[in-house]
């Protein structure tokens, strides 16, 4: 088995809850910390902070599909389709350097 994967440190795969508030309702997000540095990333390229991208996020999933039925999971694949993007990768891989933030 590659390396890269086996011998990652475990802090990138640790959940981290983050409180948010969505359609005007206190929620907690749970996600893997690698996946909020990724939305953290996405939050400051949009000028926004993470709570207000991912406020406004839901806001346009709800008026174009009228419903979300696993907004981790929306969320896990917005992060996938960000580092697709290549100019993405270079502050991310940078990001995912810095110690962890107290939550």
């Amino acid at each position: 088995m590659w390396r890269i994967f086996a011998g990652q440190d475990p802090a990138g795969y640790t959940y981290i809850a983050r409180s948010v508030r969505l359609a005007g309702h206190a929620t907690s997000i749970r996600l893997e910390s690698t996946f909020w540095n990724i939305l953290d990333e996405i939050a400051e390229d949009q000028g926004m902070t993470t709570p207000r991208f991912l406020s406004t996020l839901y806001d346009e999933v709800l008026e174009l599909n009228g419903e979300i039925s696993n907004f981790t999971s929306l969320l896990r694949v917005a992060c996938v389709l960000y580092l697709q993007r290549p100019e993405a990768l270079p502050r991310i891989a940078e990001r995912m350097m810095e110690p962890a933030a107290a939550e």
